[in-house]
């Protein structure tokens, strides 16, 4: 498969593309097993601050002890402290390890691109290598900050909220979770939706960056045979795509996110409503009705976000595959046989050359772009190469 084809995102995880992406991480594998625990301590101590909240209002402002209200703010306080800190550190040392980890497989891919040979450069856009080098390793800093760490926190504050909730009050979780499955439907769309439109934006800009580079750097041929109003026309269709691409993203989070928030808040409202009732009756606690809408705010922020950390982890994944697919590359030139040249003088000579670029099958003949190519440049003296296009002037320069 061609290196820099477009990639169809058809299954929901590679784990192989997965674990070579990981692989990069093992020089920084103490910051990796940091930013785990940096997780995990996250979603725990995001799920304490109800659970706190409740019992000052059920045990100490019920029962008048201002001491043991004084005592649990000041335990608020220190909870809030060490959740800022904690994220703080999460959000660092995340985008810290994308960014170190980006610029690793930078230096790989650039160290693998100058070692391939010129045939591969010339039938590669190279608008196309640019985006590999940029935009798909850029969108691999954001598997770490923003992709993978941040969903398996988002997962397990989801999964401390549930045994909270279910260890508080098991009648108030039922309620909290009944429209969950209507959450995790939309979510599904979403997130199936958001994905295939993320992926033709991306084929639209490696589009985009092939033609402008290909375009500028030809302007000389653009002007000479004055077809300006052409390739202009081929330039607002590709736009058009790009722009068609990113509104139907937008278009997806424009629905999404709404029908999300009436369904949480959906969620308020029947626990409100069955609270009162057990208010009157006597069975459920002010504190244990305030932690539950607290916790009901924390329960479906991260499911929101979720089908979105998804598609970020799953773009990453995406882009990973196709520089791997550049780093597998085997278009390399071959340096066995290759004499040291301790001094070059200048003094070029052609004696009868013959070349191609494709190795002929064994019944067929060899396509050759130089024909028996003879000629002696003398060191200083200017030579100029004329001919139509495709006669060879390209490839006895490349030769060189």
């Amino acid at each position: 498969m061609d290196p820099t084809s477009a990639t169809k995102t058809g299954q929901v995880f590679d784990w192989l593309v997965l674990r070579r992406l990981l692989a990069y991480a093992r020089p920084y594998r103490g910051a990796f097993f940091g930013l785990i625990f940096l997780t995990v301590a996250a979603a725990v101590l995001g799920t304490v601050r109800p659970a706190l909240i409740q019992r000052m209002i059920d045990v100490d402002i019920a029962g008048n002890d201002w001491v043991g209200l004084n005592r649990s703010t000041v335990w608020l306080l220190v909870l809030l402290l060490v959740n800022t800190l904690v994220n703080y550190l999460q959000t660092y040392y995340g985008g810290w390890l994308g960014q170190f980890i980006v610029r690793d497989i930078r230096v790989d891919l650039y160290k693998h691109l100058l070692g391939l040979k010129l045939s591969f450069f010339d039938r590669t856009p190279i608008g196309v290598l640019v985006t590999r080098n940029i935009s798909d390793v850029e969108t691999l800093a954001d598997v770490f900050s923003e992709g993978l760490a941040a969903m398996v926190g988002d997962i397990l504050q989801i999964i401390f909220i549930m045994l909270f909730m279910f260890w508080t009050d098991w009648r108030l979780a039922l309620i909290s979770l009944s429209v969950i499955p209507f959450l995790l439907f939309s979510t599904y769309v979403f997130k199936e939706k958001v994905k295939g439109s993320f992926q033709e934006v991306r084929n639209a800009v490696a589009k985009l960056n092939s033609f402008v580079q290909e375009h500028l750097t030809g302007m000389n041929v653009v002007q000479i045979f004055n077809n300006e109003e052409r390739e202009f026309r081929k330039f607002e269709a590709i736009n058009q795509e790009h722009t068609r691409a990113n509104i139907k993203s937008v278009l997806y989070y424009s629905i999404y996110f709404p029908v999300a928030e009436v369904l949480g808040a959906i969620g308020v409202g029947l626990l409100v409503w069955y609270a009162a009732q057990g208010q009157i009756e006597g069975s459920i606690s002010k504190g244990a009705l305030i932690a539950f809408i607290m916790y009901n705010g924390l329960f479906f922020r991260p499911i929101r976000q979720i089908a979105d950390r998804f598609n970020t982890l799953q773009l990453g994944l995406v882009s990973t595959e196709r520089l791997l697919k550049l780093l597998d590359s085997h278009d390399l030139v071959a340096t066995s046989g290759t004499a040291p040249v301790p001094q070059l003088r200048g003094d070029v000579e052609f004696d009868h050359v013959w070349f191609t670029y494709k190795e002929p099958e064994a019944d067929q003949q060899p396509e050759w772009v130089l024909r028996d190519i003879s000629f002696h440049v003398q060191p200083g003296q200017t030579v100029a190469f004329v001919g139509a296009t495709g006669a060879g002037k390209t490839s006895i320069i490349n030769l060189l």
